[in-house]
């Protein structure tokens, strides 16, 4: 039996439990009430709160504006719509880099406002002293390293991540540090999937993959690429299960259509 099957609420534990076993983990966005509440009926693992969200929902080009009160707003419409799938939010930038006490501060107004279950965070060594204080206040934290796109200004692209031999060894190393810190899981954005693939064979906490490779322990997509409600983004590692940005588009059309011509509401759609 799986451990996916088993669970009426996953929880970090069962995600390490996942590892543990070899079974896959899926996790995808959410920053909404009702999309919330689809994905977790549909069994997903894990829900992330990211602070995608800048772009997705709010058009911004980078992460960087999203606010924490943004941030626990989408939150909360997140734990509003969900019954079984594990929620983690995203610290936005400016709310844990060189200041721990105002990291701790950052993840506590999260749990306590939203009911979420987990913070993530973007980096490694440096973050350390946030990631201990966050911890020590038993709020459960999960990494994220390689592309790290708080950081777009000081990488200047969003290209694949620890192509070189000294990066990837960073890379590896901060892994087992946030390991070693007491992190549940770690995301391994945009890095070759041999060192995908090292970095989770390295360390007994799950990874999951977003431009990967398939050896990671899980994998995340934002949703609204997936749903193909986005439409101008391609990378090599997106699957599109739909195109819905069309789908909508025709259906939008076809009411205009109607209420143009007087078609809708027929005699049947009024009182």
């Amino acid at each position: 039996m799986s451990v996916h099957k088993e669970v009426k609420r996953v929880t970090v534990h069962v995600v390490q439990a996942m590892k543990m076993r070899g079974e896959k983990i899926s996790m995808l966005t959410a920053y909404d009430f009702s999309m919330a509440k689809i994905l977790d009926a549909a069994g997903i693992d894990v829900l992330l709160v990211g602070d995608s969200a800048s772009n997705v929902m709010a058009g911004h080009e980078t992460t960087l504006p999203i606010t924490l009160d943004q941030m626990i707003y989408h939150a909360s419409s997140v734990v509003r719509g969900v019954k079984r799938a594990l929620i983690v939010v995203d610290l936005p930038f400016g709310t844990y880099q060189g200041d721990s006490k105002k990291a701790l501060n950052s993840a506590i107004r999260i749990m306590k406002e939203s009911g979420a279950h987990a913070v993530k965070l973007e980096g490694g060594k440096e973050i350390e002293d946030s990631i201990k204080r966050i911890l020590s206040a038993g709020v459960p934290v999960m990494g994220h390293l390689g592309l790290t796109p708080q950081s777009i200004y000081k990488f200047g692209t969003y290209t694949v991540r620890a192509k070189e031999e000294e990066e990837a060894k960073r890379l590896i190393k901060d892994a087992k540090h946030l390991e070693k810190l007491g992190c549940f899981a770690v995301v391994l954005e945009k890095i070759p999937a041999a060192l995908a693939k090292q970095v989770s064979e390295s360390i007994n906490i799950p990874t999951i993959g977003i431009g990967g490779g398939a050896d990671t322990d899980g994998q995340v997509l934002v949703t609204h690429d997936l749903l193909g409600i986005t439409k101008d983004f391609h990378p090599r590692f997106l699957r599109r299960y739909l195109e819905l940005f069309d789908l909508i588009k025709e259906a939008v059309e076809e009411y205009i259509k109607d209420v143009k011509s007087g078609d809708f509401p027929n005699e049947n759609e009024q009182y």
